[in-house]
């Protein structure tokens, strides 16, 4: 889902991602002093026991971590709720926002960030994991899928705009002051991977790649394309709480083998992706609270696009991840082993 070095970080170094990935979004740069939510069992009324103190190791102290963050509500939603947990365990977290891909594993081998809660590089860390740097640490639950999409109502009025090979017969559609004589193609905000250039000029397309220059743009023309009922031609992904304000409807390219995705001739949609968890060998090696978390983390699309549209809607971050955390309970106690 991207090649440059984004939101889809397919290997190529785009990243959704691409779309995914794409993806505007307050970031903390630390994170908020909130906890899980204390027991309400009562206190024992009993007498202290005379009992012998059991010999059992006790459990290891949480030390200092930090996440690296990226600037999508999705990614802040995932990474706050992990953030506010691992701080009623006893952690000091920190949030690094940092660019996707090489830049962030550069950091996790020179030891400043010790997690990602969501890449969509499928693969691309493998270099450092070789180097004994960084592990993959399993799936967080969200699906990634990046791609290029039209508002709606451009679907239903033109059926066949959605199949690639029809794009050229409505290019002059999607014309701007700054396309020129082409169709204008948003592309992802720089840090997503994105493959849009490539994808032009495999297909011949007579469209150009425009830089958007954020997420938050991105949105805006969307939001006004459909409004207003103006054509646009965007770079987008998901999991994304906007696609349930405003519908959108995905360009189908022709498939593609992405076995390596270095070498993929860009004919294809960005493919669809399960996004992973990394973290530190020297996290998973340390026998902190925290490395348990981090591998027993996982939630769905619909819990991350929740936290994501209450961020969105301006509710603080680790005030959203805890209102989550509040309403799903034993699904937190099975990450920390409860």
């Amino acid at each position: 889902m991207r090649f440059a070095s984004g939101k889809l970080g397919l290997a190529a170094a785009t990243g959704v991602t691409l779309l995914l990935a794409a993806c505007g979004s307050s970031v903390n740069s630390g994170s908020a002093a909130s906890s899980a939510p204390a027991s309400s069992a009562p206190a024992s009324s009993a007498p202290a026991s005379s009992a012998p103190a059991s010999s059992a190791p006790a459990a290891p102290a949480c030390g200092k971590w930090a996440i690296a963050m990226s600037p999508w509500a999705g990614y802040t939603a995932s990474a706050q709720v992990v953030t506010n947990v691992a701080e009623s365990l006893g952690c000091t977290i920190t949030q690094t926002t940092l660019d996707e891909g090489a830049t962030t594993y550069d950091a996790m081998e020179a030891g400043s960030v010790d997690a990602v809660m969501e890449d969509w590089g499928g693969g691309r860390w493998d270099e450092w994991v070789q180097r004994g740097a960084i592990k993959e640490i399993g799936a967080n639950g969200n699906v990634g899928l990046i791609g290029m999409y039209v508002p709606q109502w451009m679907a239903d009025k033109y059926p066949d705009i959605t199949d690639s090979k029809n794009l050229n017969k409505y290019a002059d559609l999607f014309k701007t002051p700054e396309s020129g004589d082409k169709g204008a193609w948003y592309e992802g905000p720089p840090g997503y991977t994105t493959i849009g250039e490539k994808m032009i000029e495999a297909n011949k397309l007579n469209f150009k790649a425009i830089n958007t220059g954020s997420e938050a743009a991105l949105i805006d023309i969307l939001t006004k394309a459909d409004k207003n009922q103006t054509a646009a031609l965007a770079y987008w992904y998901e999991p994304q709480n906007f696609n349930s304000k405003v519908k959108l409807a995905r360009i189908n390219f022709p498939a593609n083998d992405w076995t390596d995705p270095t070498t993929a001739s860009g004919l294809t949609d960005y493919p669809e992706t399960v996004l992973k968890k990394l973290a530190t060998t020297k996290l998973l090696d340390s026998g902190d609270p925290f490395a348990q978390l981090m591998q027993n983390f996982t939630w769905t699309n619909a819990d991350q696009n929740g936290v994501a549209a209450d961020i969105e809607a301006g509710i603080d971050p680790a005030e959203a991840a805890q209102k989550w955390i509040d309403a799903h309970a034993d699904q937190v106690k099975g990450w920390i082993g409860q």
